[in-house]
């Protein structure tokens, strides 16, 4: 069942067979956590939102008009969900509400300057990094999971590459002048 389409695992869980519905979760599972993720920067929220999308896309699976886009529609359903559930949540941290004096006195680590360099990506530089870098899928499954051509995988991977650059280095010549 591995090998199959989602397209056809769509079809047959239309069809009433669970397994193929299973099968399309462990398929997309990594790629939505890695998508709530980048929205909600707290990967027990993802896993939650991951799942909450699950259970929709199994409710509203009827209403899916082109079976073959499964990864595309699912992945907009958990961002839709993540986006919700950090308008909800008091325990996302904003970057406008940290603490400017705690990091003016202690330097970041290289992991959290790198983190920190994610957060100030776009939406879709940060859903690229984490789906890239975190969920390890390449190329063709990020297409497919955000439903758009390969050159612009590359671009939002380019940017966010240079955008976390820039980010290390104005934190390097901050750290150098202290």
């Amino acid at each position: 069942m591995a090998d199959l389409p989602d397209e056809r695992l769509v079809d047959g869980a239309l069809r009433g067979n669970v397994d193929s519905f299973m099968e399309l979760c462990r398929r997309h599972y990594p790629a939505l956590v890695a998508v709530a993720h980048a929205v909600l920067h707290d990967g027990h929220l993802a896993e939650d939102a991951a799942q909450e999308s699950l259970a929709k896309a199994c409710r509203s699976l009827p209403n899916l008009t082109k079976p073959a886009c499964f990864a595309s529609w699912v992945t907009t359903i958990c961002r839709n969900q993540a986006l919700d559930l950090a308008r909800r949540s008091d325990r996302v941290e904003s970057l406008g509400e940290r603490d400017i004096a705690a990091e003016a006195v202690e330097p970041e680590s290289d992991s959290e300057a790198v983190r920190g360099a994610i957060a100030e990506l776009p939406q879709e530089g940060r859903e690229a990094v984490y789906l890239r870098y975190y969920a390890g899928l390449s190329y063709e499954q990020m297409c497919a999971v955000l439903g758009v051509s390969p050159q612009a995988v590359n671009g939002r991977l380019r940017r966010a590459r240079q955008a976390i650059r820039e980010y290390l280095e104005r934190k390097a010549d901050i750290g150098e002048q202290r």
